[in-house]
């Protein structure tokens, strides 16, 4: 049976046609690479976020807060924790797994995180929008910011990417 690789790509070790030519171990460093500075991006922004939330509790307006407020705030800061700690998961695994020839793993465990903290990053972001809402503008106000944003990162994180992920399969 012949391989549906050109010669050129089975001699180089790549595994798949996908016009680059590198080896399943080179493709995962580039993998492991891009999976970094998307981590990146993401934990600058949870941890301006999360900085943000542990300052608020030491306003004075914050012995204001309701009782319904002060367990959304709760809430949000598990939510910040949650955030930079399935973030950093995958760099205590590279770590743990450092030089045991696991990059695959270590990429397929990243790519995990990253997609659940994002997720958690989106429901901290409507969220402390929606909190800053209900503090300033009431009840009604927080609603509605909290759903237009959540419709926003819907349409934006997953709407658009995946309608381009069909079209990009045609």
């Amino acid at each position: 049976m012949a391989s549906p690789l050109p010669s050129r790509d089975r001699a180089l070790g790549d595994d798949r046609v996908d016009g680059r030519d590198e080896s399943p171990n080179e493709r995962s460093d580039r993998q492991w690479s891009e999976v970094l500075q998307e981590l990146r991006v993401l934990q600058t922004g949870t941890q301006i976020l999360t900085g943000f939330l542990l300052a608020l509790a030491f306003q004075p307006a914050f012995v204001d807060l309701g009782p319904g407020q002060r367990i959304f705030y709760l809430v949000l800061v598990v939510l910040a924790a949650i955030s930079a700690i399935v973030a950093l998961a995958p760099v205590a695994l590279h770590r743990i797994l450092f030089q045991r020839r696991e990059k695959q793993v270590v990429v397929a465990y990243g790519h995990a995180a990253l997609v659940t903290a994002l997720f958690t990053v989106s429901l901290l972001l409507v969220g402390v929008v929606a909190f800053v809402f209900d503090v300033v503008l009431g009840d009604s106000a927080s609603w509605a910011a909290g759903i237009v944003l959540g419709l926003l990162v819907t349409v934006l994180w997953l709407v658009i990417p995946t309608v381009l992920r069909i079209r990009g399969r045609s």
